[in-house]
């Protein structure tokens, strides 16, 4: 019998025949599985935000971009050469993993992570996590006091 074929019955019938009713019936665990899956997104293809069904278009934009207009929108800050980077803050922005320009609050909430991280008393006293510790505080001292001195830069990034 197929969906669309229709039976005329009384009212406990149907109700029998309801309680019988199997959709899945003769399905795999698998298949079962699958048609759960497919259920979820109206039976239509997904993928990940922002690919739309790939890669290939994102990279293609990116690539017939050369004055990098799709890249900053509003709002966002313009995209600056990496000679633009202070050369004293170049070792200490490594240090840290950021690029420049950064807004103190970036920076301060990248210090707090990589302290938790490398802190010696979460590493069991190791010390290679305290020479590491050393370098992150002396990298965040040194870009601090560089955008407390430029608050122009502070305030683009």
């Amino acid at each position: 019998m197929a969906l669309n074929d229709y039976i005329w019955m009384c009212l406990p019938h149907v109700r029998a025949y309801n309680a019988s009713w199997d959709f899945y019936k003769g399905m795999s665990p698998g298949q079962i599985e699958a048609q759960l899956r497919a259920d979820t997104s109206w039976q239509r293809p997904t993928w990940p935000l922002g690919h739309n069904g790939s890669t290939a278009a994102v990279e293609e934009a990116i690539l017939r971009d050369p004055l990098h207009l799709l890249a900053t929108g509003r709002g966002a800050p313009p995209r600056r050469p990496v000679n633009e980077t202070p050369s004293e803050l170049r070792e200490p922005l490594a240090a840290l993993g950021l690029d420049w320009p950064l807004t103190l609050e970036v920076l301060r909430s990248r210090y707090k992570e990589l302290a938790k991280r490398h802190h010696p008393d979460a590493n069991g006293g190791d010390r290679g996590a305290e020479e590491r510790l050393k370098t992150i505080n002396l990298a965040y001292a040194t870009i601090r006091g560089r955008l407390a001195t430029q608050p122009k830069m502070a305030a683009a990034g």
